[in-house]
């Protein structure tokens, strides 16, 4: 499974904001939104992430304060990021990593989206699940002269 998977549930809702934006205008947008990150772009280029992490940070820095800041000031400039092919085992594990919970998928230098931990959780145990099913029914549906030749095969 890959990221292309996730991304054609979520849907191609993008959030960003301008690094130049002053931080309260985005934490205000986060909040109305009910996001936990938003994508920093500059000129149509991926330039950094904000995310609550980088926030409750500035708040602790300001003392309890935004001040008059700029989301430049606390982002992550170098957030990890994915592309569309990449395998969700794979993004898990660089995600466990970096302790990443938002990673920005870029075909290229175009951003595609942005999945979650929660979005690869998701996928993960949708998936099992899936499987479960599709075992659980097997089983179910085994031939009835297959498990007596199996039984009478056991018997000495």
């Amino acid at each position: 499974m890959k990221v292309t998977d996730i991304l054609r549930v979520k849907g191609n809702t993008l959030y960003t904001v301008h690094p130049d934006q002053p931080l309260a205008d985005a934490v205000q947008a986060m909040a109305e939104m009910d996001i936990g990150s938003l994508v920093v772009m500059e000129h149509g280029d991926l330039v950094g992430m904000l995310t609550f992490r980088e926030v409750i940070a500035a708040v602790v820095a300001g003392g309890g304060s935004l001040g008059s800041r700029q989301v430049r000031s606390v982002m992550d400039d170098a957030p990890l990021t994915c592309t569309p092919e990449t395998e969700i085992d794979e993004v898990r594990r660089m995600m466990l990593l970096r302790h990443a919970r938002y990673m920005p998928v870029l075909d290229q230098r175009t951003l595609m989206g942005v999945i979650s931990f929660y979005d690869v959780a998701k996928t993960v145990v949708d998936a099992q699940d899936f499987e479960n099913r599709m075992l659980k029914a097997y089983i179910r549906d085994w031939p009835e002269e297959t498990t007596q030749q199996t039984q009478k095969t056991q018997q000495p």
